[in-house]
């Protein structure tokens, strides 16, 4: 009877430690396993929501191909490795490397920029912003028409493929260029508030070379200000 009575709580003690340690087990595998592949995340519009500005056929190439493409190259270069457990931002800051990428930058970072980019347009867009971040604007370049100038001059003069943004940097507002895949987050050039893509697969099919055009028409009728007041409020 002794034995039974003393061999009762220390069963019951070992039951539990061993559902602890298999849960302490299970949380630990669960923390470090792999998260589910990228996707391509819906457009915040339909395909043919900016038309005339920006064509669905740019749209079916540019966000449907392209942008498809950076998200399936990047699922397949970082499988099997510690960056399957991050998120997309996170890949993008892992592979920068302080300036000396890694293979799985240009398409971790492609895929952030374009996810931001399609955020930063809506139809019945362009015109001037509005409240605060109007006032921070004219307050850091001195009008909205010089900072429509310093963007424009910025995505017209990125030689080759590349970025124009406008970013919150140290309390100040800035218009940056980046080339090819390069992305403020990364590189720590300032909070983005605004982008716009001058690789030539977002207007070639619509302007032909006509980069100048194609911004003309991002600034005038596509950009989505209330998408950029709220990163300004949150930056």
């Amino acid at each position: 009877m002794m034995l039974s009575a003393t061999r009762a709580p220390c069963l019951t003690g070992q039951n539990v430690c061993g559902r602890r340690s298999h849960q302490r087990a299970a949380v630990q595998k669960l923390r470090f396993a792999p998260r589910a592949a990228f996707e391509l995340d819906d457009l915040p519009y339909s395909t043919d929501a900016l038309e005339p500005h920006m064509s669905k056929t740019t749209f079916e190439v540019h966000w449907g191909k392209h942008h498809r493409t950076y998200v399936n190259n990047l699922n397949n270069q970082i499988q099997g490795k510690d960056l399957e457990s991050k998120s997309l931002e996170e890949v993008v800051k892992a592979t920068w490397n302080n300036g000396s990428p890694s293979p799985e930058f240009n398409n971790a970072a492609q895929a952030w920029n374009h996810k931001f980019f399609w955020s930063c347009m809506k139809a019945g867009g362009g015109g001037e912003p509005t409240g605060e971040l109007k006032a921070a604007i004219e307050s850091d370049f001195g009008s909205f028409d010089e900072f429509k100038k310093q963007f424009s001059t910025a995505g017209a003069t990125q030689f080759g493929s590349g970025w124009a943004w406008l970013v919150k940097d140290g309390g100040k507002l800035k218009v940056i260029k980046t080339p090819n895949a390069e992305t403020p987050i990364a590189s720590g050039a300032g909070t983005p508030l605004l982008t716009m893509d001058v690789w030539e697969h977002a207007y070639y099919l619509d302007v032909q070379n006509r980069r100048p055009d194609y911004i003309k028409t991002f600034l005038g009728e596509l950009v989505n200000w209330d998408f950029v007041a709220e990163n300004f409020s949150s930056a």
